[in-house]
């Protein structure tokens, strides 16, 4: 059993791509973590940030390169430069400092480690089945196509829907300041 859990391990840090799969999600519940473990809203959205580009980097081992850089261009870079602008147009006042809990955290840690032994034990328990997958060419080109011709009206009404709640965002901002 403990045998079979190694070589399992084993098997599975042989190739780089396993590895850099690993960097990337542990990266990714890493700055999950710290985004809702964090007090300063500025550090959340860098760690969320960090998220993002860690789920960019899952993207091009599964060989989604549209998908990544999208998700680098607009969530790392428009939306955490977004959420950057509406903390600095909004006032906050200074929060209360929460005491320091050691049992909470304890337990807390303890919850963590037994559910990821039990989702380990799970996918170590689990027979998969392999297939292959068989890309239909480029996939930006065939995203390009379907985005300027089937979804050309859906693609520029979310345009315009973005642009007028950044727009209401900043007068509500505004009023708030008055």
């Amino acid at each position: 059993m403990l045998n079979n859990v190694i070589s399992n391990i084993g098997n599975f840090f042989s190739s780089g791509e396993s590895v850099i799969f690993f960097i990337c999600a542990l990266l990714a519940i890493g700055g999950a973590i710290f985004m809702i473990s964090f007090t300063r809203v500025v550090h959340m959205v860098l760690a969320l940030a960090l998220t993002f580009v860690s789920l960019a980097g899952l993207y091009v081992l599964l060989e989604a390169e549209f998908v990544a850089f999208v998700q680098i261009l607009i969530y790392a870079g428009a939306i955490s430069i977004l959420m950057i602008f509406g903390i600095m147009m909004t006032k906050h006042q200074e929060e209360e400092v929460e005491p320091k809990r050691p049992v909470h955290h304890a337990l807390l840690a303890l919850g963590s480690i037994a559910l990821f032994g039990i989702i380990f034990y799970a996918i170590q328990q689990s027979e998969f089945t392999s297939g292959q997958f068989q890309a239909n060419g480029d996939n930006t080109l065939e995203i390009g196509k379907l985005l300027f011709n089937q979804y050309a009206i859906p693609f520029e009404i979310m345009s315009v829907l973005l642009t007028v709640a950044f727009i209401g965002a900043v007068i509500v901002a505004k009023r708030e300041e008055d």
